[in-house]
């Protein structure tokens, strides 16, 4: 499962991936289905995605890419440490996520039921959460 989350109670798109799934591509997939922003907004994003295609499709839609680059690229690019540390929110919501049983265990068969568990997990944090 992917999650592009705004802090750590409100989750902007969720998309269930095969456990095999590579994490960038997946993550440029919702990337592309993210409502492009009014202004520059930053995006922080794990390691995973810190590659330059993923980069350059975080740009084209009017992000600024928050990702700290491999420590081996031969030309590493300055982010915001400060920034990049809003990250953990993300990890937060996915950790409250987690905190239900359904979610973290899923034991639903069938797609459609997972992922209604999922959003109804999301509703319960985004209304619960002070």
């Amino acid at each position: 499962m992917h999650l592009a989350a705004a802090n750590e109670r409100l989750a902007l798109k969720v998309s269930l991936t095969p456990g095999q799934a590579g994490d960038a591509p997946q993550g440029r997939e919702l990337i592309g289905k993210l409502k492009p922003p009014r202004k520059n907004c930053p995006l922080a994003m794990d390691c995973a995605y810190e590659g330059n295609q993923t980069r350059r499709l975080a740009r084209r839609r009017g992000f600024n890419p928050v990702v700290p680059p491999n420590p081996r690229r031969k030309r590493p690019w300055k982010y915001s440490k400060r920034l990049y540390r809003r990250r953990n929110e993300v990890e937060r919501l996915i950790r409250r996520l987690k905190g239900f049983r359904a979610v973290f265990t899923r034991y639903d068969k069938l797609d459609v039921m997972y992922m209604g568990g999922v959003y109804f997990a999301l509703a319960l944090i985004c209304v619960n959460t002070p």
